[in-house]
């Protein structure tokens, strides 16, 4: 509660006749509450209250408002621009029609208060409280896209991606619209984030490619954005989209740059990953992409599992499934399971003969008769090309020396 003094020059204004002697009183007792740091959050609720009274009027109100928003702004005190913000807030709610802008300002202002103490939670819902669609005021869709994408980065703060993607979701409504650079970029980041953090790698991982493309920003964060997709692309499922997502990052030139250059060559290039290198991987990770899956394994054990069994398929044409279990550091159930699970989803090319514990690689058909089927059509391709250059060399000799050709194939 304001004290006595404070309370007593309120009431005097407010019944004060001269609307300009009251104007200046007011803003006189302002510097006065600002100065004097007694029960400040109490003294600033008051003065609201006051100048909000019906004895003011909208009309005087609105720049004493206006006045005070300003003030408040450069309030150092963090505790009392929270304690008092939000009472203000409440003063506000149902006379907002007449103080839309203001009551803007001021939750603008208590967001920032609210960030400065890291309770991005608050920050977020005291700022989904603004009005966005308005008929006092013109709303560009920069500037709602501007809201919407600081409320998208505090719940990402708080990770929550679920409350991030739904606001990310209204800023694709108007991203085409938008023409300020920092709020597509940050749109771009976030949506990076959103995507990595509920394991869609793939998708993050194209996202953070995209960013570190930007020439707008500083070279140290695009590499570090570039780094961000190697590793999202390291995490996701291995198959024919990873491939293609890893030969984009690998044949970028900045890629040799990064740390994680080492496993994306390795991945790249189909060669077995060691325990010591996925470890060195893993302690860079975050807690959500070391996360454990259904089967109790985390996401890159599962990547790196996968991985090792295509670069197993190319180097055997067949393997036993109890050999297969051992490269992998698995037992064999559960390499037949995940060999089983990206043939299925065609992942991985090859068919298992569970008879004879035998991973057939390379072919849908499986069995003995489809390793022979696939040499003679490596043969096939061989004596094609055998016969192709034997053309091309016919061809020159025709060209070069066609006297002595025609005497050749005239006696042939």
């Amino acid at each position: 509660m304001a004290s006595v003094n404070i309370s007593r020059q309120l009431s005097q204004l407010e019944n004060a006749n001269n609307p300009q002697q009251r104007s200046e009183g007011y803003n006189t007792l302002l510097s006065n509450i600002l100065t004097s740091h007694t029960d400040l959050p109490a003294s600033l609720v008051a003065y609201v209250r006051s100048i909000l009274s019906d004895s003011i009027g909208v009309i005087h109100s609105r720049p004493l408002l206006s006045a005070f928003v300003e003030q408040y702004r450069t309030l150092s005190n963090n505790d009392a621009k929270l304690e008092s913000g939000t009472t203000i807030v409440e003063l506000l709610a149902p006379r907002i029609v007449s103080y839309e802008q203001q009551d803007t300002d001021i939750k603008f202002i208590l967001a920032d208060a609210y960030e400065t103490d890291e309770d991005f939670g608050n920050s977020a819902k005291t700022l989904q409280t603004i009005t966005l669609d308005s008929s006092q005021r013109n709303v560009s869709d920069d500037d709602k896209a501007r809201v919407w994408m600081r409320i998208c980065r505090c719940y990402l703060e708080e990770d929550d991606p679920t409350n991030a993607l739904t606001y990310l979701n209204k800023i694709k409504q108007v991203i085409y619209n938008v023409t300020d650079q920092a709020t597509r970029l940050q749109f771009q980041l976030s949506q990076a984030r959103i995507s990595d953090s509920q394991r869609q790698f793939l998708d993050a991982s194209s996202s953070y490619l995209a960013l570190s493309t930007e020439t707008i920003i500083d070279e140290d964060e695009r590499l570090q954005a570039l780094s961000a997709a190697i590793t999202c692309a390291v995490l996701a499922p291995a198959g024919p989209l990873r491939a293609r997502q890893l030969g984009k990052l690998y044949k970028d030139d900045r890629a040799s740059e990064v740390k994680e250059f080492g496993i994306l060559e390795k991945i790249f290039l189909d060669r077995l990953l060691s325990s010591t290198e996925v470890s060195a991987f893993a302690a860079e990770l975050k807690d959500h992409q070391l996360a454990k899956t259904a089967d109790g394994s985390t996401v890159l054990d599962k990547a790196v599992l996968e991985h090792n069994l295509l670069a197993v398929s190319r180097l055997y044409q067949n393997i036993s499934i109890r050999n297969l279990g051992l490269l992998l550091g698995v037992n064999a159930e559960r390499a037949e399971g995940y060999a089983a699970g990206m043939i299925e989803s065609n992942r991985l090319s090859g068919s298992i003969d569970q008879i004879e514990g035998v991973i057939y690689f390379n072919t849908k058909d499986g069995g003995p008769d489809a390793v022979l089927s696939l040499n003679l059509r490596a043969w096939d391709a061989n004596v094609q090309g055998l016969a192709e250059e034997v053309e091309k060399v016919t061809t020159m000799l025709q060209r070069e020396e066609p006297s002595w050709y025609d005497s050749v194939v005239a006696t042939a």
